[in-house]
């Protein structure tokens, strides 16, 4: 399926999550229409048969003929083939239906969280995106899946009517009145049903958000005995959760048994009242066991209305959430006219620290306060925008695709993931092939021993965020990754944080060779990264205050070695 254009759903209100239900539907609008051909000759074809058995009875064995017997069972037989190639033809245009709502919702979510970027950890928790992912991407198929057996069943309704009609007001007025009854009975339990189901789902996100965040930090609280305090408020989160299940599972009972209660109940007065007209001499034989037949068949179609009406309950709940998702504007938007960039290196200008780039050298940044380095991370990777843009080659980022930034530009930092699958495809995230680069790029983060330990090597898969690796091994893995992306510019934030100094030696040992050539800045204090830099720029309240080597400026700055000397310590 190729990939989507994300629809234009407003704010996420009423008309955005039908709005959107909309746009699903027009999507999958030629097997939607052809389900709904297949559904209607499936449905009609059903409510046919006891029309066929009624002439049987009175044209074939009240009348003993059995030309005219053989004739309506040719015609019963005629139908039931109809209904069953029908049947077979609209349940696979359902399945399409179902699959391509459903996945179609998917890859506008990923595409929304792609563009979305890091704005969405700060706007939408983590089990709020899992949820839709999993729950709601069934509600949103399955509203889609029903509207061709429902509109199969409305036609089939109206088609027993006219019969009906025809063949007895009474009982035509009786189906014509009753129908749009209980239909609207079962609609008096929809309005609670939407509330609790809201409400479930709610609380059902915010428990897998809760469930993400004990996961990820269990090592650490295991390590100081909060896991019993996170784990009672888990257990406390959870039987709420259960309570909502409970409330909405009392609702769909209720809609449950009214599915089953009011046709039957409707079954008996048509039969009943059939069966009267039948002793005053009203209606043949034939005409009570068609009566009946049509009662009976109205269950069916009956049922189908009201499960419409529980699935589009269920898809409407889950599409507000998906448009409220999908209303989300970024943080940074492409410029609407991109300007390209020169190729080849330039420098790399952020004019709110004065701080200057300088293209082919390995430059390492030390800020008096850590938070300045990140913040100037984070312009110069354009995550984030200031008053005075930062240029490359004299152009501004902001006037650049984001595209080409993220390109030109890598910016890596210890909130950085690793994902799920072989670790080989984890570090090779272009797709080269090239096992030397990666071997290098192990050689140079330090971090051969740890593939080495792995059963598979590079081959082995990688858990849920490389769980099974220690803070310092996945700090060292992600170096690794960018090494071997080898960007035009890159910039490690505090990428040795996490290991130990003989690790730290063999990497800063390694990673100006590595990078030689190429423009590299790296955040840190450490003095063993700093001691093989090119040039070291020294950054105070946001701003270069000094630049030079790292002994020149142990000598000239005295808050530059304060600074230092913290780390050393």
């Amino acid at each position: 399926m190729r990939p989507l254009p994300i629809p234009e759903t407003g704010t996420p209100d009423h008309r955005s999550a039908t709005r959107f239900l909309f746009w699903l539907a027009a999507r999958v609008r030629g097997p939607l229409a052809a389900g709904v051909v297949f559904g209607v000759v499936w449905m009609v074809a059903q409510a046919l048969m006891p029309a066929a058995i009624g002439l049987a009875v009175d044209a074939g064995l009240t009348a003993r003929d059995p030309d005219a017997l053989l004739t309506w069972g040719l015609v019963l037989l005629t139908l039931g083939v109809v209904q069953a190639v029908a049947g077979v033809l609209r349940h696979r245009c359902a399945v399409f239906n179902w699959l391509a709502s459903a996945y179609r919702t998917i890859q506008l979510t990923v595409d929304q969280a792609n563009r979305l970027g890091a704005a969405l950890p700060r706007r939408v928790a983590v089990g709020e995106v899992v949820s839709i992912g999993t729950a709601d991407i069934g509600h949103i198929g399955g509203a889609i899946d029903i509207v061709p057996r429902a509109i199969g069943a409305v036609v089939a309704i109206v088609t027993v009517t006219v019969i009906l009609l025809d063949a007895s007001v009474p009982l035509g007025l009786v189906v014509l009145v009753g129908v749009p009854v209980l239909t609207a009975v079962v609609g008096l339990l929809i309005r609670p049903l939407h509330r609790q189901q809201e409400a479930y789902r709610d609380s059902e996100g915010k428990l897998t958000t809760r469930a993400g965040d004990i996961v990820s930090g269990l090592r650490v609280l295991r390590g100081v005995g909060g896991e019993p305090v996170l784990s009672a408020r888990y257990r406390t989160e959870s039987q709420a959760l259960r309570a909502d299940g409970v409330r909405v599972a009392r609702v769909e009972s209720l809609l449950e048994a009214a599915q089953i209660l009011l046709p039957g109940m409707f079954v008996v007065l048509v039969t009943w009242l059939g069966a009267r007209f039948a002793l005053r001499g009203e209606i043949s034989v034939g005409q009570l066991v068609a009566f009946y037949g049509y009662t009976a068949f109205l269950v069916t179609p009956l049922r189908t209305l009201t499960e419409a009406i529980d699935k589009f309950t269920k898809g409407h709940v889950a599409a507000r959430r998906v448009a409220r998702l999908l209303g989300m504007a970024p943080d940074l938007a492409d410029p609407p006219r991109p300007v390209p960039l020169p190729d080849g290196p330039g420098e790399l200008v952020d004019p709110d620290s004065q701080l200057v780039l300088r293209p082919g050298r390995f430059t390492a940044l030390a800020a008096a306060a850590p938070q300045d380095a990140s913040a100037i991370a984070d312009r110069l990777g354009r995550y984030a925008d200031s008053a005075a843009p930062v240029t490359l080659h004299g152009v501004p980022l902001r006037d650049v695709a984001l595209s080409t930034v993220r390109e030109r530009i890598l910016v890596v930092d210890n909130d950085a993931r690793l994902f799920t699958g072989p670790l080989y495809a984890e570090l090779d995230p272009h797709d080269r092939g090239d096992r030397a680069a990666v071997q290098a790029a192990l050689v140079t983060a330090g971090a051969t021993d740890i593939v080495e330990a792995l059963p598979d090597g590079l081959n082995s898969t990688v858990a849920e965020r490389g769980r099974e690796f220690s803070g310092g091994q996945q700090q060292r893995l992600r170096l690794a990754r960018a090494l071997v992306a080898d960007p035009e510019v890159l910039v490690l934030v505090e990428p040795t944080s996490a290991v130990d100094a003989h690790t730290e030696a063999r990497i800063a040992a390694h990673l100006a060779a590595a990078r030689a050539g190429r423009t590299t800045l790296v955040c840190t204090t450490s003095p063993l990264l700093l001691g093989r830099a090119d040039h070291v720029i020294f950054v105070a309240d946001g701003r270069v205050v000094a630049e030079g080597s790292h002994t020149e400026l142990l000598d000239a700055e005295p808050r530059y070695a304060a600074t230092v000397s913290r780390e050393e310590n």
